[in-house]
């Protein structure tokens, strides 16, 4: 949906690192759109399409909101469920300035036919170093040695 309404976004975290070749596992995916206020708008009516509900531990249900692109910009990241699976949308992900900067050394990966964008392994490292939870730290061996096996 979202690439089918045209968002400009990059995949990033865990979703991102087993594109890279990690084999932990991840139950969402997790994504920084450009900030645009085209964009939001069109990621906004992907959203819509997707039937997006807000998700928070402490909801025992997924809530039903309204949005548009300026309410989506004015939070910082947005953790959702949609027909398709839980989606986080994170505007400055942990270690980044956002978009642009993950975008610039970004890949294009194959995903079941479509072309998506793909943060570098080096960025979702990064990103996981900054964010310094539990679930990254674990996860930073791997992926470490992913990346070593590819330099030369």
């Amino acid at each position: 949906m979202l690439i089918g309404r045209e968002v400009e976004f990059v995949v990033i975290g865990g979703f991102a690192a087993n594109m890279h070749g990690s084999p932990l596992p991840t139950l969402d995916i997790d994504i920084t759109p450009r900030q645009s206020l085209p964009n939001l708008q069109r990621l906004s009516d992907a959203l819509r399409d997707l039937d997006a509900k807000v998700r928070a531990v402490e909801l025992d249900e997924p809530l039903p909101f309204s949005h548009d692109a300026t309410s989506l910009a004015a939070v910082h990241v947005w953790n959702l469920h949609t027909l398709h699976g839980d989606l986080d949308i994170s505007f400055v992900p942990s270690g980044t300035t956002g978009f642009d900067d993950l975008r610039r050394d970004a890949v294009v990966e194959d995903l079941r036919g479509l072309s998506v964008v793909v943060a570098s392994l080096a960025d979702v490292i990064r990103s996981k170093e900054a964010a310094g939870r539990d679930k990254d730290r674990r996860a930073l061996p791997v992926l470490r040695e992913i990346l070593a096996r590819r330099l030369p």
